[in-house]
């Protein structure tokens, strides 16, 4: 005798609330706000794309003789953002452990260099490259100095947080055995967080090769000061040759520093 196959229950549909109404009201209130604010203006950029169109043509027609001039300010974007990368992640790799909760116990030693931590974070990389360009001149040194702060500030906040999601037997292992603070650290906690960190320093260097790009406007070296004269003269066969080698440099960056994060993890 053959069953009739039993329809399977469905879930009761949740009504249309007044509560998610207030919310896209907010939305979009919000957002009409902010565009009053910032006074942005539809019909004119409607009216003005033809020479968005214009510009993106000429964009098209790259001036490959301007490769010699660049090569030598691209490479040393690279070295900026390498040498700023290797200063940031090795003075964040102790100082992650200064703010680490289940390595120091003391809530106020944490506390009060987690808010000197948050206090460099929320500084702009382009309002610190402004500030060293103003110390140090125009050069390549005032954005090794931002990138490495900015290194500093992001390395230290997620490698921090790897350490405090450890395993913890290891630790109670060594201090029922009598190990030193010291000796937890290096015996219980670095094994455990290497990978990480590692990890954590080679996406900052992908980070970091982007925005030196772009801290050349402010003056602080690489080829964003090239970009931004060229711009300036509106020489936009010039900067299209300057983008695709940026976009060539940190293709091939993604692609190692990925396949090392893979290698490690």
């Amino acid at each position: 005798m053959s069953q009739k196959p039993t329809a399977s229950p469905t879930l009761p549909k949740k009504p249309f609330g007044w509560e998610k109404l207030v919310i896209t009201g907010l939305m979009v209130g919000g957002l009409i706000w902010s565009g009053i604010v910032t006074e942005v203006n539809v019909p004119q950029f409607v009216a003005n794309f033809g020479q968005f169109a214009q510009i993106i043509v000429e964009m098209l027609k790259p001036d490959w003789s301007y490769v010699s001039y660049v090569v030598a300010p691209l490479i040393q974007t690279i070295k900026m953002a390498v040498i700023g990368t290797a200063i940031g992640a090795g003075l964040a790799f102790p100082y992650a452990f200064l703010v680490s909760r289940n390595v120091v116990t003391n809530r106020f030693v944490t506390g009060l260099f987690r808010f000197i931590l948050n206090i460099i974070r929320t500084i702009p990389d382009l309002l610190l490259a402004a500030l060293f360009v103003a110390v140090v001149g125009i050069g390549p040194v005032a954005g090794i100095i931002t990138l490495a702060i900015f290194s500093f500030g992001m390395v230290g906040k997620l490698f921090f947080e790897a350490v405090e999601t450890i395993d913890e037997g290891p630790i109670e292992a060594l201090k029922a055995s009598g190990a030193n603070q010291w000796e937890i650290v290096r015996y219980a906690v670095i094994p455990q967080v290497m990978g990480y960190f590692v990890s954590y320093t080679l996406y900052a260097f992908e980070i970091n090769v982007r925005a030196s790009t772009v801290l050349g406007y402010v003056g602080a070296g690489g080829i964003g000061l090239f970009l931004q004269q060229n711009l300036s003269q509106f020489r936009y066969d010039r900067v299209s040759l300057m983008v695709l080698l940026i976009f060539a440099v940190v293709l091939v960056i993604d692609y190692v520093s990925s396949k090392t994060r893979e290698a490690l993890l």
